[in-house]
């Protein structure tokens, strides 16, 4: 079984982001996914083979983390996007451990807003570390490089140039402006609910 492009068209007329710009972004998003099943394809037919033994299957099976990543990525970028505005719930588990780990949401949103706007191109990503517990920052500069291991994902913001060059140009920091302003905060906490609660579920298989 192989993948199949989601349609994210909902998020149209996102304050801050043209439609250009989202369309463009659509259509690179579908071509990860074409690539990541392009290369399942070829894995599959020569698995098992001595054809899978070739330098060019085995940088193949190499590519596939780069592909693969880069489409899931592109769809936790988009889900956690609305064009109607959604509170951050402050009285939110989440919001409760964005002020234990950072200090206050003002903080936290300053440390994220610095990571995306490090030098070069890749993502800023909001992580929840499962294992101890709390909530990290972090900047992946490639698809498939320095992600947190055992970490859940919660915010996932863009900032490879396709992302914001047709409307802002080099102005990084007015789109990460309109980023912030279009988060979905529902989503963010779906995602973190979800990640508790496999916390809760392993403690609970332990005692």
């Amino acid at each position: 079984m192989y993948y199949e492009s989601l349609d994210f068209s909902e998020i149209l007329g996102v304050e801050g982001l043209s439609d250009e710009l989202l369309e463009n972004h659509f259509k690179l998003y579908r071509g990860y996914v074409e690539k990541t099943n392009e290369i399942l394809s070829l894995l599959d037919e020569y698995a098992g083979s001595d054809e899978a033994k070739k330098i060019q299957f085995v940088e193949a099976r190499r590519r596939l983390g780069w592909e693969l990543n880069g489409m899931r990525l592109h769809e936790y970028y988009f889900e956690n996007m609305t064009k109607k505005p959604v509170e951050f719930n402050k009285e939110s588990d989440l919001y409760k451990q964005i002020e234990a780990d950072f200090g206050s949401f003002e903080d936290w949103k300053k440390d994220f807003q610095a990571a995306g706007m490090m030098r070069g191109v890749g993502w800023a990503i909001l992580y929840y570390d499962l294992e101890y517990g709390r909530l990290l920052n972090m900047w992946i500069g490639e698809h498939n490089s320095n992600h947190l291991a055992g970490g859940v994902p919660l915010l996932i913001m863009d900032v490879w140039e396709h992302a914001y060059m047709v409307d802002y140009g080099l102005k990084k920091d007015a789109y990460i402006d309109a980023f912030m302003k279009a988060i979905d905060w529902e989503m963010v906490l779906a995602r973190f609910g979800e990640s508790t609660e496999e916390v809760l579920e392993e403690e609970a298989i332990e005692v």
